[in-house]
């Protein structure tokens, strides 16, 4: 860990200010050796999700931002695969809840079990007690067992019984859902919509990347096979290191621009909240890291703003489904009309 990153020149960052100096306190980051461990995961996930090299980069980022992920779209496209695939390339504690709609709170957070032999309730914990946990189908639960999920969330604890119990570090959530409009499903509400950092759909591989799909599994799901390569500690040290990554006073007016421009449209009903601008802040740092730089540069907002508020915006009207929604497109109108810092 020798080798260090400094803030490169105004010339060199694309003319963020003409005599703008970096801040005294910038970070000195171990570019090399964090871009390295970065690298190793990214072709870690990669070698099993085929031809997904974006949605790797938005998952990877979700985890460095430390925020929750919410994966939608139709059945059998691979959002499970991401999400094992990612959770296996990490040396975590890991566990799968298959959410069905008699699934209830406590199976989530665990319950308290009485003992004959001590005549003392003892807290049996459930399967959200894990560093990486996998909400498969969370749409299939009832409205009653999503909102279990909130306090875990959005605090990293939970509530059981008057007792406070702490989550991970790392604690990271990883949902997947079927589009509402599929029949067995609810809409998440807004307030659990809000706790994840970002919303990707998969869609459907080129097809050479289907024929590549199709001649790896004839053998068995590569994924079962995939190792770990980083540990639970060196994940906190990365999360650490993306907190540290600046970003500039001109970037952040811009950022504040474009969450701004959702709470002043007369088409967007609920706008996004300052949760929202602070996802976003953090997952521009986290966009920045992973591409091996210290600090932030336009595209890095630009470029995240859809997939981090797109999700939590509702239009007049109508509610949002998958792809490119009535929200998305009015975020894409508004982006477009706001001037990029040079």
């Amino acid at each position: 860990m020798s080798e260090t990153c400094e803030y490169k020149s105004d010339q060199q960052r694309g003319g963020m200010g003409a005599n703008h100096a970096p801040s005294p306190t910038a970070p000195s980051l171990p570019i090399a050796t964090v871009s390295a461990e970065l690298d190793r995961l990214r072709a870690n996930i990669g070698a099993v999700l085929l031809g997904k090299s974006e949605m790797i980069r938005l998952a990877l980022i979700a985890v460095l931002a430390e925020g929750h992920l919410l994966i939608e779209d139709m059945p059998g496209v691979g959002k499970t695969l991401l999400a094992k695939a990612l959770a296996r390339s990490l040396d975590c504690t890991f566990h799968r809840i298959q959410f069905t709609p008699d699934l209830l709170p406590s199976d989530l957070i665990g319950t308290s079990v009485f003992q004959q032999t001590t005549g003392t309730f003892v807290f049996q914990p459930g399967p959200l007690f894990a560093q990486v946990v996998l909400a498969d189908e969370i749409n299939r639960a009832t409205p009653r067992t999503q909102s279990a999920l909130l306090e875990a969330m959005s605090d990293h604890q939970v509530s059981v019984d008057g007792v406070t119990r702490r989550l991970g570090p790392p604690f990271l959530v990883i949902a997947t859902q079927n589009p509402f409009e599929f029949e067995g499903t609810y809409p998440l509400p807004e307030s659990q919509l809000d706790r994840f950092l970002m919303r990707l759909q998969v869609g459907y591989p080129d097809r050479k990347a289907e024929r590549e799909i199709l001649l790896s599994h004839r053998d068995g799901e590569p994924v079962e096979n995939l190792g770990a390569v980083l540990k639970a500690d060196q994940l906190v040290e990365l999360q650490h290191a993306t907190r540290k990554v600046r970003l500039d006073d001109s970037l952040m007016d811009y950022l504040l621009d474009i969450v701004d421009s959702t709470r002043n449209h007369p088409d967007i009903a609920l706008g996004a909240s300052p949760r929202a601008a602070l996802a976003l802040y953090r997952a521009a740092q986290a966009s920045a890291l992973l591409e091996g730089r210290d600090y932030v540069v336009p595209d890095d907002v630009k470029q995240l703003a859809i997939p981090v508020l797109s999700h939590r915006l509702l239009t007049h009207g109508m509610r949002q489904g998958t792809g490119a929604s009535p929200a998305t497109e009015l975020l894409q109108q508004s982006i477009a009309k706001i001037a990029v810092p040079r």
